[in-house]
């Protein structure tokens, strides 16, 4: 690391000849993201923004079996209003749009698992690696049951198209690397881990040489072609979701390793 790096347990992030580099840092739980997480990651979104030495982002995680698997659950336990589910999304909503706006190329190194929370900020990111290991998907609907965000519904339909995100979803499988490469989750597959890496540095290295406005206004382009759901369009979605018996099962079955039962109210 060099005189930019900051360091945390959970979440690392170094800057070294104009490439930015965060790396999730929680091996012990599959990378699982915690709200401070999320928010240190909007925060370094913004720094990026602001140094005009950047000229391209790099996220990946520590170890070999997780990019990011998501939400770390036991959070949820302290959900008890339809407030805190709206709350929860909008953060979801505020920082993966952060992360979708950044200014420079954003490349996700996807070694091992990349679920829920963890699938989504990859989706946000430009250019997406992966190993022959890599495994990809949304498993809330086998898992949690709860909802994806309004956002990333409309970023994976963008994506991937309509039928293929409720195939995902209603399926709850975790894609293999050769079926994540031909929807388009997948940029590029790469043997192992060390090679990951290795190509992430390249690719970050080949798009920092180029004309930064052009990539500017491309991502920008592109992010305003799609359209994304408004908070006021999925608030009944959510709350649907968040406050039904089927979630607080679904938690509760996670967090204490058992097969949930679902009732669907």
């Amino acid at each position: 690391m060099n005189a930019l790096a900051t360091a945390t347990d959970d979440l690392i992030y170094d800057v070294e000849d104009g490439i930015a580099r965060l790396t999730f840092n929680r091996p012990q739980a599959r990378n699982a993201l915690t709200f401070a997480m999320y928010e240190r990651m909007a925060a370094i979104c913004e720094t990026v923004n602001a140094d005009r030495s950047i000229k391209a982002m790099i996220l990946t995680g520590t170890g070999d079996k997780a990019f990011a698997s998501g939400t770390d659950i036991s959070q949820f336990r302290a959900f008890k209003t339809s407030q805190d589910a709206l709350d929860y999304e909008a953060r979801i909503d505020r920082v993966l749009g952060a992360l979708e706006q950044v200014r420079v190329p954003t490349i996700a190194a996807i070694a091992g698992a990349c679920t829920g929370g963890g699938a989504g900020i990859a989706a946000c990111c430009d250019i997406r690696i992966g190993t022959e290991a890599t495994r990809i998907g949304f498993p809330i609907a086998r898992t949690l049951g709860n909802c994806l965000s309004m956002s990333n519904i409309s970023r994976l339909t963008s994506l991937i198209g309509p039928a293929r995100t409720k195939d995902l979803i209603f399926t709850a499988r975790l894609i293999e690397a050769p079926e994540a490469l031909t929807l388009g989750l997948l940029n590029e597959i790469v043997p192992d881990v060390a090679t990951l890496q290795r190509r992430a540095d390249e690719t970050a290295k080949l798009v920092a040489g180029h004309a930064p406005i052009t990539l500017e206004v491309t991502k920008e382009a592109v992010r305003r072609i799609r359209r994304t759901l408004s908070r006021d369009e999925g608030e009944d979605l959510i709350l649907r979701a968040y406050m039904s018996e089927d979630f607080r099962e679904g938690m509760d079955a996670f967090l204490n390793k058992r097969t949930p039962n679902w009732k669907g109210k």
